[in-house]
């Protein structure tokens, strides 16, 4: 079992940048695939960015390919999202999930997830 905790979300405008944090709970965090999803108004939720175990392999939607950037730190039990140059389109609730079924990229099965953070991008 693991609980995960986000913060770091708020209101940007365009072109700017902001760092999620999500911090987990437990000793066994750096067995966890990690992995930032979002979900806007109206749409599904969408696997934006997810990172291995060891932090050696990253995935990132095409959305947000050279924009983003996820990291974690296994001695301080977090998973991070850098998010720059922010879009409108960027706006949604960001959430941070672990998976106990390890990494593949653009397929990771969440089994623990967080109570979100808001992501709101102005124009």
């Amino acid at each position: 079992q693991v609980q995960l905790v986000e913060s770091g979300g708020g209101l940007v405008q365009a072109g700017g940048s902001l760092r999620l944090s999500c911090a987990a709970s437990g000793r066994t965090f750096s067995s966890y695939a990690m992995g930032w999803f979002r979900q806007a108004p109206g749409k599904e939720r969408e696997l934006t960015a997810a990172i291995s175990s060891s932090g050696g392999g990253t995935y990132y939607a095409d959305s947000v390919k050279g924009r983003f950037t996820v990291s974690r730190d296994n001695a301080k039990n977090t998973v991070y999202l850098q998010m720059n140059s922010l879009k409108p389109e960027d706006t949604a609730v960001y959430y941070c999930a672990a998976s106990t079924g390890g990494f593949i990229p653009n397929k990771l099965r969440a089994d623990y997830w967080g109570q979100g953070t808001q992501v709101t991008v102005s124009s």
